[in-house]
């Protein structure tokens, strides 16, 4: 068979793909809009199940194509930048039916749920204004063989060299970083803080002096919060992430004073802070999370706040051992809580959890788990954090209500 095949792009599927069909073979098509018919390169064959294409020319256009923001991640390219072909209103609606499309299907939602009728995926404030350009605060290269700075190519271990990078914040020097001459295998992390200068990591160890600790600055209409966290370690990469996931916990959560909550997964404290206010001095923020450095960083971050107990410890273990909570949020990494958590959660009966997701089947099967333990789905707002990717961040609230039957129950 050829390579180069005509294909219709179908409806958008995880992980930037559009769902397409060769004689009767199900392919996994990127670089295309639902609609639209392309000619594309098979890009992987030998497996059983589906096969994988890249489109290279378009035969009929969508009317959201726009030219590609980051033609090195455009097809046969890096990985990073494969909805960078989409305008910015296509991009919300790729998202929405990929978050629906998880919540019908593995969340067991019928079409008539409303969180399915009135789900909506939306930008952070000026995203339109930016483009959705410029908004990386943390970017990951590699050198290649000649000491280049590059990215891996999609799906593949071979590193090509970038010249250009558009969705990084303007703090990030990327000329410099594509200038300099790496040794070959060096990773190189580039950290642009709202508070400070950049830096540089290389390899996990600063390039220029010892300073390894970043400030980040969190404001929104309910009170301002500073961080100090890692430069090697996790932060929302997005400008505005921060503001926008710390207004939607504290409106979804909406803890009262004197109120208990358990921030899970809760990293440097992003959350933790916000949530220690709301509750006041009369109450309790019990943060659980695994990694050292997170860790650190949330010592260092909670130290003014009595009311925050810090528990370093994998979710699971911690959860025994922690008081009756009035509500419960959790951030958990992409691959999810998992069954043991969310029934011990539901088991424990919080007024309220406010679920922060950034893979839509991950928080689906989640989902899944809490409505067998008789919570259901009472809000979820899909958030555009990294636009131009297949990435979108979605807040979830549960609260009790009646348990439904078991996905396994149902086949």
């Amino acid at each position: 068979m050829d390579d180069i095949v005509e294909l219709t792009a179908g409806p958008p599927v995880h992980g930037g793909h559009c769902l397409a069909r060769l004689d009767g073979r199900v392919v996994f098509l990127r670089h295309a809009i639902p609609g639209e018919r392309v000619r594309a390169r098979l890009t992987e064959t030998r497996r059983k199940g589906h096969w994988r294409a890249d489109a290279i020319e378009v035969v009929a256009a969508s009317e959201h194509r726009v030219p590609q923001v980051w033609p090195e991640a455009g097809p046969g390219g890096v990985g990073g930048g494969e909805l960078g072909h989409i305008d910015l209103p296509g991009q919300l609606e790729f998202k929405r039916a990929v978050v629906d499309d998880a919540l019908a299907r593995i969340a067991g939602l019928p079409a008539e749920h409303p969180i399915r009728t009135g789900l909506h995926v939306q930008h952070p404030p000026g995203e339109d204004e930016r483009g959705g350009l410029r908004y990386r605060t943390r970017i990951d290269l590699i050198a290649d063989g000649a000491g280049r700075a590059g990215m891996y190519r999609y799906r593949s271990h071979e590193v090509l060299p970038v010249t250009q990078m558009p969705l990084a914040a303007a703090g990030i020097d990327l000329a410099e970083l594509v200038a300099t001459r790496w040794q070959p295998g060096a990773r190189i992390e580039a950290v642009a803080p709202t508070v400070g200068e950049p830096l540089v990591l290389v390899d996990g160890e600063p390039r220029r002096g010892r300073r390894r600790v970043v400030r980040e600055q969190v404001a929104t209409a309910a009170g301002s919060w500073s961080y100090r966290v890692d430069a090697a370690g996790f932060w929302q990469v997005h400008t505005r992430a921060p503001q926008v996931l710390v207004t939607a916990v504290l409106a979804a959560a909406d803890a009262a004073p004197g109120e208990t909550a358990w921030d899970l997964y809760s990293g440097a404290g992003l959350l933790t802070l916000p949530l220690a206010d709301a509750v006041g001095e009369t109450g309790a923020v019990h943060a659980v999370e695994a990694d050292p450095r997170a860790g650190r960083s949330a010592r260092r971050n909670a130290h003014a706040r009595d009311q925050i107990r810090l528990h370093e410890s994998p979710t699971e273990a911690a959860l025994t051992a922690l008081p009756a909570a009035d509500v419960v949020v959790l951030d958990p990494p992409r691959s999810g809580a998992g069954q043991a958590v969310m029934s011990h959660l539901t088991a424990r009966r919080p007024r309220r959890i406010v679920y922060v997701a950034c893979d839509p089947a991950a928080l689906a099967r989640d989902l899944a788990y809490a409505r067998e333990g008789g919570y259901d789905v009472t809000a979820l707002t899909g958030y555009d954090l990294f636009p131009h990717t297949h990435h979108v961040e979605c807040v979830a609230v549960l609260e009790p209500g009646v348990p439904v039957a078991s996905q396994e129950e149902v086949r």
